[in-house]
């Protein structure tokens, strides 16, 4: 417990430096917030059973992800665009079903923390943004010891003979996977493009550390 709490307090410290304002989300959520988002029919058979409250219908989940909870936070009220970007993290513990088989250790739980954040911001905000996450990665990976080189990036794209899978249109799966494209090059990092590897929600980028036998952790 001192050894997490020194870690959390470790991150918090960067996240203020690169001005994050700190959330918190409950540990159950109502099955609906993710259908709405999505998240249900594509992560539902990974998620823990719902539970089932006296209401005759309602349900709940434990949380599988952060995201849905995160903009529930930006749906409280209205915001102008002057007031963008919106930069929110959170220790956010979520609960998955890992198969028995799947259980590793501490690399594969069915219950973990993580530093989990949000930005909201504007189209002309982006490219500055992703820059500034690539930083804040990259500064944590070399406290630790990790430098360039020993961290691997894939740039996840869709597959554009499988659109069907991705949520959105055409035009903000070119703009995004554009600009992940042109900061990665800009910030000098070797990444490997994997073409239908992205979420279904958009395009990403990952970092993965090698550990001492070469197994790729994320």
């Amino acid at each position: 417990t001192a050894l997490r709490l020194r870690l959390e307090d470790f991150l918090k410290k960067i996240q203020r430096r690169f001005e994050y304002q700190q959330v918190m989300t409950p540990h159950i959520g109502n099955k609906q917030l993710y259908v709405t988002s999505g998240h249900y029919a594509k992560y539902g058979k990974d998620s823990f059973q719902p539970i089932h409250t006296p209401e005759e219908g309602e349900e709940y989940l434990l949380k599988p992800m952060n995201c849905p909870f995160h903009i529930q936070i930006y749906k409280n009220k209205l915001y102008s665009y002057k007031e963008l970007p919106l930069r929110w993290a959170e220790m956010g513990t979520v609960y998955r079903f890992e198969k028995t088989g799947e259980l590793s250790g501490l690399t594969r739980v069915r219950g973990f923390t993580q530093d989990d954040a949000h930005i909201i911001c504007r189209e002309d905000q982006v490219e500055y943004e992703l820059k500034q996450v690539i930083d804040f990665i990259l500064d944590i990976y070399k406290a630790f010891g990790f430098d360039k080189q020993a961290v691997q990036v894939y740039l996840s794209l869709r597959d554009p003979n499988d659109k069907a899978k991705y949520a959105g249109d055409d035009k903000g799966w070119e703009f995004t996977e554009k600009v992940l494209r042109q900061v990665s090059e800009e910030k000098g990092l070797d990444y490997i493009t994997e073409v239908g590897e992205a979420a279904f929600y958009g395009p990403k980028l990952d970092f993965k550390l090698k550990d001492v036998i070469g197994r790729e952790w994320q």
